[in-house]
Formats: C-alpha cells, sequence, structure tokens
C-alpha cells in the first residue's frame, strides 16, 4: 500500500506572525541603529573641532598669537568700511575668518598656497588673483567654494548652491553682538580713515580712535575680536572656563530660523534696524516664529536664504557666518538686521539632538544642552549706547552661558557645564 506524504508549509496565519514578529524587531532595532550611527557622527564631529582647536593652538606656538578672525589685505584709506565691498574683485578687505589663518595646521596646505599667492584668473579679470583672495562673496575664485571636510559636521547635510563652502565651526565673539561687524576698527571712514592701513596691507591696522577703543573694550569680551590680534594670556578666566568657538548648523532652505534671516516683514516695525531691536531684546525677533513650529520662521516671513544664510561662507568674517555670541541659549532663533553687513544675534546650533558642540580655549570640546542656564534673554545687551549705558567689565547678564563667552570677566564658574 503506497503510503501519501503530506506537504509541509506555513499557514497563512502562522505567516502572518511571523511577519508581524519582524515587523516589532525592525520597529525595535531601527531607532537603535538610527542612534548609534548619530553618536557615530557626533563623535567625528567632536573630532573635527577638536582639530581645529589644535590648528588654533599649533598657530599661536608658532607665532605667539591666536589667528585674526579678519585678516587679509585692504582696500585703500577711505575706499570701504570693514564690512562692506564683498564682491570687491581685487581685495578680501580684511573679510578673511580664522578659519583661513590656520588651513596649514588643519592639513589644507595646499588650500593655503592657492589663497596667500597670486593665483591664476584663466579668461577672467583681474588676472592673476590678488593674494589672499577677492572679496568673500566671489562664486569665481575657486578657494572660496572649496568645501573643507574639516570644517564640516557630518551630521549636518547641507551642501552645494547656494552656497559657496560650508562650515559648521564658528569662533565665539562674547556675549554681545554690538559691533560685531567692525569690530575695534572705527567706522566712520572718511578720508582721512581713523584706521591706518594701505592698499594690500594686512591685519592688524592700528586703531587711534580713542573712544572707539573704549567702546571695544566695553563689548568685545570674547576670545576672537574681529580684526584684532589676541593672544592666549589674554584670556584672565581661564582657558577651560572660555569658549573659544561653537558649533553652528548650516541653512538648508526651510524657513529654520536658526539659520536664516526673515525677510523685509520682519522689520517693518524696525524701521529697517533690526539690529537696534535685537540689542534691546535679543528675543525681540521671536515675535516672527511660527506659533505651531517655533524654530521656524512663520509663513509670512519666511527666510532669506537666497546666497546669504548661516554657515554659507567658511571664508567670512561677518557674523551670520562664522561667528557666535553667548546671549541667546544654544539652538535659539537668529535676531539680525536686514542684511548681511548689520550686527547679527547668532547662538550655536547644531543637527545634533539637545544641544551643541563648543571648543573651549584648551583645545576641549565640551557638548552643551539647550536648557544650559543663560540668566535673562530680554535684558539688554551689553553696549556702549542705549539706556543704560554699560559699564566696561560688568557682569554677563545672560548667566552661565554669558560668563562662559567671557574672557577677562572674573566670573566664577564652579561646577560641571
Amino acid at each position: 500500500m503506497l503510503s501519501v506524504r503530506k506537504r509541509q508549509a506555513f499557514t497563512l496565519v502562522e505567516l502572518l506572525v511571523v511577519i508581524a514578529i519582524i515587523g516589532v524587531l525592525v520597529g525595535l532595532l531601527l531607532p537603535a541603529v538610527q542612534a548609534a550611527r548619530e553618536a557615530a557622527r557626533r563623535m567625528s564631529c567632536s573630532n573635527n573641532f577638536k582639530q581645529i582647536g589644535l590648528g588654533i593652538h599649533d598657530y599661536h606656538d608658532a607665532f605667539k598669537n591666536m589667528p585674526i578672525h579678519g585678516s587679509g589685505t585692504d582696500l585703500s584709506p577711505g575706499g570701504a568700511p570693514p564690512w562692506a565691498q564683498l564682491g570687491n574683485t581685487q581685495s578680501v578687505n580684511r573679510h578673511a575668518s580664522f578659519l583661513v589663518g590656520i588651513l596649514p595646521f588643519v592639513e589644507q596646505a595646499p588650500l593655503w598656497e592657492q589663497i596667500s599667492n597670486p593665483l591664476a584668473n584663466p579668461g577672467g579679470t583681474p588676472n592673476p588673483w590678488q593674494a589672499m583672495g577677492p572679496g568673500p562673496a566671489v562664486i569665481a575664485y575657486a578657494p572660496w567654494a572649496t568645501e573643507v571636510s574639516a570644517y564640516r559636521c557630518p551630521s549636518d547635510p547641507g551642501k552645494g548652491l547656494p552656497s559657496l563652502g560650508r562650515t559648521n565651526y564658528a569662533a565665539c565673539t562674547g556675549d554681545s553682538s554690538v559691533m560685531s561687524r567692525e569690530g575695534a576698527i572705527f567706522v566712520a571712514c572718511t578720508a582721512p580713515c581713523s584706521f591706518s592701513a594701505v592698499n594690500g596691507a594686512t591685519m592688524p591696522y592700528t586703531m587711534n580712535n580713542s573712544p572707539q577703543a573704549e567702546r571695544s573694550r566695553t563689548v568685545h569680551r570674547g576670545a576672537f575680536v574681529l580684526f584684532s590680534q589676541a593672544q592666549f594670556r589674554d584670556v584672565l578666566d581661564g582657558l577651560s572656563n572660555t569658549i573659544m568657538g561653537g558649533e553652528i548648523a548650516t541653512d538648508l532652505g526651510d524657513r529654520d530660523n536658526r539659520t536664516s534671516r526673515p525677510n523685509a516683514a520682519a522689520f517693518t516695525d524696525a524701521a529697517g534696524s533690526g539690529r537696534d531691536f535685537c540689542r534691546n531684546n535679543p528675543k525681540w525677533q521671536s515675535q516672527h516664529h511660527d506659533p505651531l513650529r517655533p524654530r521656524f520662521w512663520a509663513p509670512a516671513v519666511g527666510g532669506v536664504s537666497a546666497t546669504s544664510a548661516r554657515g554659507y561662507r567658511w571664508h567670512d568674517v561677518l557674523p551670520l557666518f562664522t561667528q557666535v555670541h553667548t546671549i541667546l541659549q544654544p539652538n535659539s532663533g537668529l535676531c539680525t538686521g536686514n542684511n548681511d553687513s548689520h550686527d547679527q544675534t547668532v547662538s550655536a546650533s547644531s543637527r545634533h539632538p539637545g544641544g551643541v558642540h563648543v571648543l573651549m580655549g584648551d583645545g576641549a570640546v565640551t557638548f552643551i544642552t539647550d536648557s544650559i542656564e543663560a540668566g535673562n534673554s530680554n535684558r539688554h545687551m551689553v553696549s556702549y549706547h542705549g539706556t543704560p549705558v554699560s559699564v566696561t567689565g560688568e557682569r554677563s547678564p545672560y548667566g552661565l552661558w554669558g560668563s562662559l563667552g567671557t574672557k577677562a570677566n572674573s566670573e566664577v564658574i564652579s561646577g560641571g557645564f
């Protein structure tokens, strides 16, 4: 008698149970995988910032001062104030950021050689480009469009136009955005100019206007002061207690208020001078945030990100591109004037959940949470004008966050942060 062998197979119910179990496991494992990937990216970002810190220290060892934030060739006296001529083809007009100066110290010597020497401009005018390059917005100058991997955070997906070369790392210029575009150079540049420089001269410049020098001492309290030489010995609060640089997210064209300026609608109540309102209340522009998505500008306000947005030019000294202030907590929205050359209140920001990396003066990289104690964010900044006028050396109004951004304010930092 022949035996009949039954064919073994899953029933439909069993198959559905197996699929459901696999789906549950994937759902449980996927967040863990994503978290592991972000942890790896965050570690890589920290390492990049660490290399920048080592580059600054190596630069200081070689030249006995920190790299100047705002260096390069100059237009002739009376030709332009420090923040102007972004598209000038003859001179960078003192716009080179500290990231330009440390290129040889972060394994970018070939790029530094291109920038620091006259560079051929085939078929173009001028030919060649002047040493230290043209204005920072000149697209035709190849070094400015170069993406430097050491200056990028792997968690930030931003790339390509309309930016030139992006950066996720910026210089800390303290707890006030007043004069954040001109530094210690007097801005009323009517002939004869009040800073001594000649065409082709390099920084630093002799600043011979004593009232402006006093103003600078009042408001420029960070590790970096625009257009000025600084040394580690100037950091009287201690290198380990002073932020030297902060991480920034670059703009993605999505109205993110951390990375883009609002359009003109946000300045209608400020007569085109939002910088002054921001000085008196750093959170002034938060009234234009989307109430349903507080990290974005309201739809009616939008965001200006054509060529002018956070981190779009690693070589440009202006606040929007390579500065951070310790005024508003990390990942707060910008408070700005209505163009690049206005003072900008710009905080640290990142694509990492919960906080940002900061580079301390001793070269350590620390992760600061968004909830760091930051005093009264509605209080007017340290300033030489307005009401009341600030006293040189006064305590930072922005709590622990503000204190970490000042270099010689005799503020005691206790405990961890």
